[in-house]
Order: C-alpha cells, then structure tokens, then sequence
C-alpha cells in the first residue's frame, strides 16, 4: 500500500514501481480489454460472409465493442484540456472487474465520468430515472456510487476531504432530454463536456492538483491488491484491426443494399437484362 500524502503537504509519495501506468491507459481500455479476450483479434467469418459484410462480431461482444466507441470519444474530447487538467482513463477500482471511465482532476475539482454509448436513439432523464428508448437504465444510482466511492479512496490517500462530482455523458445520441437535474449527477451530450467542467469555481490550487493527480495515479489508491495493467499497445492494435474488419463489413453491407434496388431499376427500365 502507498503511504498517505496531506493535500496540504509538500510533495507527494508515488511508487515508483508503478508511476505512470494508470496515466498511459487509453480511453476504453478495459471494454477493449474485455471485448479482445473474449472474442479475440482474429477474423473468424468465412470468405462469404466477409464477401456479404456479415458482422465480425457475435452479438455478445457488441455492447463491448460499442462502449470501447464511446470511452474513446469522450477520451477525444477531455484530450482538449489543458496541461493544469490530469486525466485518467479507464481506471481499475474494487476488487473485481470494475473500473471509472474517466477521472479528471484539476482546478475546478475532481470528476467521475461514465460514458454512455446510444447513436440514433433518445435519451429522457428525471427524478433518478434515466431512460432510452424507453428502456430504464441504472445510469444515475450507478454513477453516485461511483464518484462516492472515488471521493472516499482519494480523501484516503491525501488525508483529506476530496469530494467527486459525477457525470454521465451520453454519446451518438438523437436527443439528450434532462427533464430533471439531479442532485449529484450531472447528464450531459458529449459537447457539454468541457463547458461543465472549466466553468465551475477554482478549489484547488496547482500543488493541491499535483497532490491529488499523484495520489490518483498510484493504483494502489483504487485497490487493494495491485491490477494486472496491460500496455496500451497490445490492446489498441489488436482493437484497432477488429474496428477496420467492423467498418468494412458495414460498408459492404451498405453497398449490397444499394446495389440490390440499383439492379432492379436498371432491369425494370430495360437497361439491363433479367
């Protein structure tokens, strides 16, 4: 276990054998992660089907490969803060499997956020229920307890109060409606972001942000016994070429549907043979 370190003090304590590889974690790591060891990198279809665009994925690994999506969009948009800002992606807290998408630490506080992937649908939040396409989801409850749990493990490791504030941030979709602002979470689209973030009073000063970025960057903050952290790289190529063999099974697809009706009205015009 890391030491404690005063958010007041001079200078914080980071293990050395661990500095830097909660900071080198991409956005989506842990879905890229969980999407790679269960389906794996490879191209599994037949000659047909790639020929047809058939999906690479099963319909089980979609809601990974779809969360990796959002996580690395939101990524792109907290990339645009500034050098006073840290942010961590895809961070290792608890004992099992779970993780924050995003961390942001800065001078305007400290920031949980939990990326929701949903292109082309509508979103409807109020009073603790978040909707979309009128399916209830856990989103609210499940992002207090996040920022709870990462403002008690921060205030453990800097021997002071650090309070998180949550956010969900809904990417791709059609419409985002807040009939409600919650009490402790904040529902936002993708370019809402950065705007709630930068635009809240400053709290901390720079060595106060320094402290608290050290202290987040040791894994042994988040959990007991150390994760197992991958390189990014051996995670990002892989997802990578899987997301090309996606996008080219979806082009093709698209291109059969164009063609089938393009055909029929070539023939029914006489243009082509039956």
């Amino acid at each position: 276990m890391s030491a404690a370190v005063p958010l007041d003090g001079d200078e914080a304590y980071v293990e050395p054998e661990t500095l830097g590889l909660l900071k080198r974690r991409v956005p989506g790591q842990s879905v890229m992660e969980e999407l790679l060891d269960g389906h794996g990198a490879r191209d599994r279809r037949g000659l047909l089907a790639r020929v047809l665009g058939v999906r690479p994925l099963s319909p089980g690994s979609l809601p990974w490969y779809w969360g990796a999506l959002g996580e690395r969009a939101v990524g792109r948009t907290l990339a645009s803060l500034g050098p006073e800002w840290t942010v961590l992606h895809a961070v290792p807290v608890g004992e099992k499997s779970s993780d924050i998408d995003h961390v942001v630490i800065g001078p305007t506080g400290v920031f949980t956020i939990n990326t929701k992937r949903h292109p082309g649908q509508n979103a409807w939040t109020a009073k603790g229920t978040f909707m979309v396409a009128g399916t209830r989801y856990p989103y609210v409850r499940n992002s207090e307890h996040e920022a709870a749990r990462a403002g008690k493990l921060l205030s453990a490791a800097v021997l002071q109060s650090v309070p998180a504030s949550a956010a969900i941030v809904v990417v791709g979709a059609r419409q985002v409606t807040v009939k409600e602002k919650h009490r402790s979470v904040a529902v936002l689209r993708q370019d809402q972001l950065l705007r709630w973030i930068t635009r809240r009073p400053v709290v901390y000063s720079e060595q106060q942000v320094a402290l608290l970025s050290a202290a987040a960057a040791q894994p042994s903050t988040w959990r007991r016994s150390a994760p197992v952290l991958r390189d990014p790289a051996d995670v990002v190529e892989p997802f990578e070429a899987l997301h090309r063999l996606v996008e080219q099974a979806r082009r093709r697809r698209i291109g059969w549907l164009l063609a089938v009706p393009a055909t029929f009205f070539a023939s029914a015009a006489g243009i082509l043979p039956f």
